[in-house]
């Protein structure tokens, strides 16, 4: 680590002394060309079974590098060439080098599963009052009761905390500005959530207005590092066949982004709703968050689909853990205690290894064969 450690220090020491030229937005033609060059892209939004939380996968007293090696080997199995992985600021304010080499870490596990992830910096789902150190068990029965916003509340609302913000956007972007273990950097995840149901009581009264005043300052700085690979932030709601429904968070989205992200866990055809409004941007499209049995999306109904239409396709989760994803979104209002859901929501393998629906896997794995050249099948 020690080589390691030193380039990376001297990389955060720089950033207050070197300039670099901003590379522009991509044009249509650039996102395409890069495009062209990816497999189809198919994998599953990712953190270990035992994580609850962004700050437990990635903090060094409980990164386990072992547990991430087994799961990324399951979705190697699958054929999966991709993960959506969250980052998290808080690991950079208490230690740069150690969180940076921890990434370097997780990706060389994922290079060597022939995986390579889109990095997520911000969200802005759950908990909007994250804190460093031992995190708090799972609420029983409730969906990823654990899960916690970066920036917090604390950050966004004080504009005194941009300055080391942006210091973690170009510090962990830079440091991996060139890698191409490295697929795309998805800067915010769905920024303007104020997470109806759990805990908008105590989000900013002004959070969407926050958000949209730094949401296009977190795109500058990204892009100030000059990377080689693709911005994005997903739309996630609402009506996006013409700009006049957009609203204020999605234009920025929409625009500022290299390449195309969406979410959607809905019906086939509502699905098929979303691309077509979508392929009026003329760039890739990746679906970053999809499957949600019992609302109609599953791999059965959408796969097929994103196959067919070459949008990659990236759902939640992959492993059922302390996370509690393959409980339903209402369990906030109902926890699932004294009996199971008829239907996991989310996530494909039990902690040991063993698939919910052994017909979806199969798919998964009978697609993404299909979707390699014929001289590697």
């Amino acid at each position: 680590m020690a080589g390691f450690a030193r380039f990376v220090l001297l990389f955060i020491l720089s950033i207050g002394l070197s300039a670099w030229a901003q590379r522009p937005h991509w044009s249509e033609a650039e996102a395409n060309r890069w495009y062209n060059h990816q497999p189809w892209l198919v994998g599953s939004n990712f953190i270990p079974a035992d994580a609850i939380n962004q700050l437990e996968m990635w903090e060094a007293a409980s990164f386990d590098a072992r547990e991430i090696d087994k799961e990324l080997g399951w979705a190697e199995g699958l054929g999966m060439n991709t993960m959506r992985v969250f980052l998290h600021d808080l690991p950079w304010q208490q230690d740069a080098v150690g969180f940076t080499h921890r990434i370097d870490v997780f990706l060389s596990i994922a290079h060597k599963h022939q995986i390579r992830p889109v990095l997520v910096l911000f969200d802005s789902c759950w908990d909007p009052y994250p804190t460093s150190g031992v995190q708090h068990p799972p609420i029983p029965g409730v969906h990823n009761s654990g899960w916690v916003q970066s920036p917090g509340a604390n950050a966004l609302t004080h504009a005194s905390q941009y300055p080391r913000l942006k210091q973690y956007v170009t510090g962990v972007i830079g440091a991996f500005v060139n890698d191409p273990r490295i697929l795309a950097w998805d800067l915010w995840n769905e920024p303007d959530n104020i997470n109806g149901g759990s805990y908008e009581k105590i989000e900013p009264g002004n959070k969407i207005e926050l958000v949209d005043r730094l949401l296009p300052q977190v795109f500058k700085w990204a892009r100030s590092v000059n990377p080689s690979q693709p911005l994005t932030s997903a739309v996630w709601k609402g009506n996006w066949s013409s700009g006049d429904k957009l609203n204020a968070t999605e234009r920025i989205q929409l625009d500022e982004s290299d390449i195309i992200s969406f979410h959607n866990y809905s019906w086939p055809e509502d699905f098929r709703e979303h691309i077509a409004w979508l392929t009026h941007y003329h760039r890739p499209l990746v679906c970053s968050e999809y499957m949600a049995r019992p609302l109609g999306s599953t791999f059965d109904a959408i796969l097929p689909i994103a196959f067919k239409e070459r949008v990659a396709a990236i759902n939640w989760g992959f492993v059922a853990g302390k996370s509690q994803t393959y409980l339903p979104w209402d369990s906030w209002q109902r926890p699932y205690v004294l009996i199971s859901p008829p239907v996991w929501f989310h996530d494909i393998y039990s902690s040991d290894g063993t698939p919910y629906r052994k017909f979806e896997v199969e798919l998964v794995r009978q697609l993404t064969r299909a979707a390699l050249p014929s001289t590697v099948q």
